[in-house]
């Protein structure tokens, strides 16, 4: 997984290509064209786009499609897990605030910050 942080718009960008570029050449797919946009809401599959010479089915039959998708699901299926907690008046000292927030991937921290809140909030609920 790549992530690639844009700091002058506050963005993170996760990238799954060398993923994708493994399961294609496992499944003996390198030369798979990608596509830039998903199929149109229209678009309907039929069986005579299926393949109709022997040379397109022996590659079809060369390519085990139940283990590629699912190779590809696995990844899809596995979310952004965020957790954020803060509490009221932590620095003893100050009576500030703190705050903090992870965000993980694939059990990987990609994304964290802790702070003490500039401020002294004056209840639980602004604290939070």
């Amino acid at each position: 997984m790549e992530i690639t942080r844009d700091r002058s718009v506050w963005k993170l960008f996760l990238s799954q290509q060398a993923y994708v570029e493994k399961v294609l050449k496992r499944f003996n797919m390198n030369n798979a064209k990608p596509v830039t946009v998903l199929f149109a809401a229209h678009f309907k599959l039929s069986v005579d786009m299926s393949p109709k010479i022997d040379e397109e089915m022996e590659h079809m039959s060369s390519v085990p499609y139940s283990s590629a998708v699912g190779s590809i699901m696995a990844k899809m299926s596995d979310p952004v897990v965020g957790y954020v907690d803060s509490n009221f008046t932590g620095d003893l000292d100050k009576r500030r605030s703190l705050i903090g927030y992870l965000f993980t991937l694939s059990e990987s921290a990609i994304s964290w910050k802790a702070a003490l809140l500039a401020t002294v909030a004056l209840s639980t609920t602004k604290a939070e």
